[in-house]
């Protein structure tokens, strides 16, 4: 029998702050072999969970535990070098360094700095071209990010992010910003992605349904920093809780593997 080893781990997790409530009573279990979405309105606790399984912010209440290793008896700045993390907000510290190149910055995410400072070896180049290549950009390697487009940057830093072969891979609104095709592109390779044997846990943070790929198998929805329902995505995203996270009456239909939505009449 396939032996499921726990990725991620939260139990009972709560977090306040300014007395008010962030998260309340959440708890998660990824497993390998899984890929999750976490679904929610802006403000859900979708970068909260982020930022507590990162050891960005500390919860205030419950436990944690990555990658096997308990939160509070291990070195959380070592454990964050398996946990790759794509978010916009990466995107803006490169805009503050208009003459890295792809190349560079890739090779960057194995030091996780931006910017590299550290002596970098033939081997190093050879795996960053090499995972550009994977992401069909490996012409754009001596181009300097600030001239990519929004796709091609955000297939970069993905790259990036998989420079240090991390054991989890959080994409956080990876499709935020992109026009329809440069979506689907990313899609298409986010597929690819989590299609691959040995890749990392993929977590896929989004308030848009239609973006969860195939290959993403679970999903959790959150609203008002508690957690709705989780679990398989068919038993997830159902009509009934998809209106209750999102507020407003849909319907779901399922084409080529993708969940979509219509919203029904809307009356606040």
């Amino acid at each position: 029998m396939e032996q499921h080893t726990s990725i991620i781990s939260l139990q009972d997790i709560h977090w306040q702050r300014n007395e008010k409530q962030i998260l309340d009573q959440v708890n998660w279990q990824v497993k390998t072999g899984q890929h999750w979405a976490l679904l929610g309105l802006n403000g859900s606790g979708k970068t909260s969970i982020l930022k507590i399984i990162t050891g960005y912010q500390w919860p205030s209440g419950g436990s944690v535990s990555v990658l096997g290793q308990l939160f509070g008896k291990t070195n959380i700045p070592e454990l964050r070098k398996s946990i790759g993390w794509v978010s916009s907000s990466l995107d803006d510290q490169y805009n503050a360094r208009p003459s890295d190149s792809a190349l560079e910055v890739v090779i960057s995410g194995k030091f996780a700095s931006i910017g590299l400072y550290e002596q970098i070896s033939r081997e190093d180049v050879e795996e960053a071209l090499k995972l550009l290549s994977a992401f069909n950009i490996e012409h754009l390697a001596h181009q300097n990010i600030i001239t990519l487009s929004q796709g091609e940057k955000r297939k970069t830093m993905i790259a990036r992010a998989l420079m240090s072969s991390p054991k989890i891979l959080i994409l956080d609104e990876p499709c935020n910003g992109l026009d329809i095709y440069s979506k689907e592109e990313l899609l298409s390779t986010i597929e690819d992605l989590t299609s691959a044997q040995n890749g990392p846990a993929v977590i896929y943070v989004t308030h848009h349904i239609e973006e969860i790929v195939p290959s993403i198998s679970h999903v959790m929805l959150l609203k008002n920093g508690s957690v709705i329902a989780q679990g398989d995505k068919h038993a997830t995203l159902t009509e009934p809780l998809l209106h209750e996270t999102f507020r407003v009456p849909l319907s779901v239909d399922w084409l080529d593997g993708r969940p979509w939505i219509k919203v029904k009449a809307f009356s606040n």
